[in-house]
């Protein structure tokens, strides 16, 4: 598979049952799929809106493969904050170059909008996605718990 094939791009809203599929997928790897509560108008109307962005890769004859998908947010302490909320690439493509060329892409994308500072989450028991991001230089933060509450459970 060519890494040299691939085309980077800004997700468009017509990628949203795209992108969801991608999410529907790293659902299933973490072992939540029916935690996805979202439709493909609420990525449509996201990313027509601004809401957030998302960077796709994309292959010829194969469509998307790939994306990452972040929003920006200050941060009191750092400043401005580009938030990484999904990452993906497909199983199939996976250990091809895919993911390097997608968060490096994301990475220069935080430049570019003058972020501080990039953050994410990722879970405990993913080493080989903690492995991946080390090789950038990241840190794991001990001692952070994230806090929840469900709003459309209430309504």
């Amino acid at each position: 598979m060519e890494v040299n094939n691939a085309v980077l791009r800004l997700a468009v809203p017509e990628d949203a049952p795209k992108l969801l599929e991608l999410v529907m997928e790293l659902a299933v790897y973490e072992k939540a799929p029916e935690e996805v509560r979202t439709g493909p108008e609420e990525y449509r109307n996201g990313l027509q809106s601004g809401l957030f962005q998302a960077i796709v890769v994309e292959l010829p004859n194969t469509g998307i493969v790939g994306m990452a998908l972040f929003f920006p947010y200050f941060s009191t302490w750092g400043g401005k904050t580009l938030y990484l909320e999904d990452f993906i690439v497909r199983e199939p493509f996976r250990r091809f170059g895919f993911g390097k060329l997608l968060f490096d892409a994301f990475l220069e994308t935080a430049i570019a909008q003058s972020a501080r500072k990039v953050k994410w989450q990722v879970l405990d028991w993913n080493e080989p996605a903690k492995s991946f991001y080390k090789k950038y230089g990241a840190k794991m933060i001990a001692g952070w718990e994230n806090g929840v509450i469900q709003l459309d459970d209430q309504c």
